[in-house]
C-alpha cells in the first residue's frame, strides 16, 4: 500500500502532483524578453531576428524577440539610448562612435555588414539624368539623419563633387512615392525594395552603396545593444547572439529562410532570392568581422559627428563586448 502522511488530506498529493506537472513544463518554457529595433521592415540584412523568431530558432536557445520597427538613423538609436529596446540592429558605424564619444550607454556587439551593396540610388525612367554628375542642385534622398544611407548620400556628394541638397525621405517605399511625384529627384532604396522596379524599367539607377571605393571593405553597420542589458543579462546577450549567429547560417543553407522572410513581409521570392544572392553575400553579414573602422571614423570627423579621433582606449572600451 503507498504511503500517505496522516496529516494531509486524501486529495492533497493527487493535486501536488497535479500542480507540479502544470508549473515545470511552464517554468521550462519560460524564455527571457529581448527588445529589439529593426530599421527598414523587409531588409534582408537586418531580418535575422524576425525570421528566426518565426522559426523557432530563438526559442530554442531560451529567447523571445519583441521587435519596434524604425526608419532606421537616430531613430533606431534614441529607442536604444532610452532603454526602450535592448538591442538595435543595423546601425551606421560613424553614428555609433558620435553617440560613445557623447557618452551615450550603448555598444556595439557584433557586424551587420562589412563591405554593403545593398543600397543605391536611382531616378524615374522618364528622368533626363544620366549619372550623379548630371545632377547639380538636384535633391538626394537617404532614409534619417545619421543612417548608413545618409552617411553614404554625404559621401557620393563630395566624390562626384556636385552641389546637391540631400534629403531625409524616410523608408524606401516612401522615398518611392516621392520621388514619382516629383517632390526629390534621386531617390534611395536598400533591396529587396526597387528590384522589381529597376527590372521593369520603372526606375533607372544612377549608383550604388559600392561605388564609393573605400566602402567596399568597411563594417558599414554593426548591432548595438543598451549597456545596462549588456552588464546586467550578459547570458540573455550571450544567448541571443548565438540564435542570431544560428539564424544568419540558416538562412543561406536553403530556402525555408527564405520562404518564411517572403511570408512575414509578404513579398515575392524571386526578388528575394535575387537579394539575398546578389546584393547580400553570406560573408558581408559575419557577426565577427570589423574592418575600415578608420574609414568610419574619418566619416564621422568630417561630418562633425565627434570632434577628434578616438584613442585606442576609447576604441577599446567601444569595443568591449563585440562578439568573439
Amino acid at each position: 500500500m503507498a504511503y500517505r502522511s496522516r496529516y494531509l488530506p486524501a486529495h492533497l498529493p493527487a493535486l501536488f502532483s497535479l500542480m507540479i506537472a502544470t508549473v515545470l513544463p511552464s517554468l521550462a518554457s519560460a524564455q527571457d524578453v529581448v527588445k529589439v529595433a529593426i530599421p527598414q521592415r523587409g531588409n534582408w540584412e537586418t531580418s535575422v531576428a524576425d525570421v528566426g523568431q518565426r522559426a523557432g530558432i530563438f526559442a530554442k536557445h531560451g529567447i523571445k524577440v519583441e521587435v519596434l520597427y524604425t526608419s532606421g538613423g537616430g531613430e533606431t538609436l534614441q529607442a536604444l539610448i532610452s532603454g526602450s529596446v535592448d538591442v538595435a540592429i543595423g546601425t551606421g558605424t560613424a553614428s555609433i562612435m558620435a553617440a560613445f564619444a557623447k557618452g551615450a550607454p550603448i555598444r556595439p556587439i557584433a557586424s551587420s555588414t562589412s563591405g554593403a551593396r545593398d543600397i543605391f540610388w536611382y531616378v524615374p525612367a522618364n528622368s533626363p539624368l544620366k549619372s550623379l554628375k548630371e545632377a547639380a542642385g538636384k535633391t538626394i534622398g537617404f532614409s534619417a539623419g545619421g543612417s548608413s544611407s545618409n552617411i553614404a548620400t554625404l559621401k557620393l556628394i563630395k566624390q562626384t563633387g556636385v552641389a546637391m541638397t540631400p534629403v531625409a525621405t524616410g523608408t524606401s517605399q516612401a522615398t518611392y512615392a516621392q520621388v514619382m511625384s516629383g517632390q526629390i529627384d534621386v531617390g534611395w532604396s536598400a533591396v529587396p525594395f526597387g528590384i522589381d522596379l529597376l527590372e521593369d524599367k520603372k526606375i533607372r539607377l544612377l549608383a550604388r552603396y559600392d561605388d564609393i571605393p573605400e566602402y567596399r571593405n568597411m563594417t558599414a553597420r554593426m548591432h548595438v545593444a543598451n549597456l545596462n542589458f549588456i552588464e546586467k543579462r550578459p547570458d540573455v546577450l550571450k544567448r541571443f547572439l548565438a540564435a542570431y549567429n544560428e539564424t544568419l547560417d540558416w538562412m543561406y543553407k536553403g530556402d525555408e529562410g527564405l520562404l518564411i522572410f517572403c511570408k512575414i513581409y509578404d513579398l515575392p521570392e524571386k526578388e528575394i532570392r535575387i537579394a539575398r544572392d546578389q546584393f547580400t553575400p553570406k560573408e558581408a553579414l559575419d557577426l565577427k568581422r570589423r574592418v575600415g573602422i578608420d574609414v568610419a571614423m574619418e566619416d564621422a570627423l568630417a561630418l562633425k559627428f565627434i570632434s577628434k579621433p578616438l584613442t585606442e582606449a576609447e576604441q577599446n572600451e567601444l569595443f568591449k563586448y563585440y562578439y568573439k
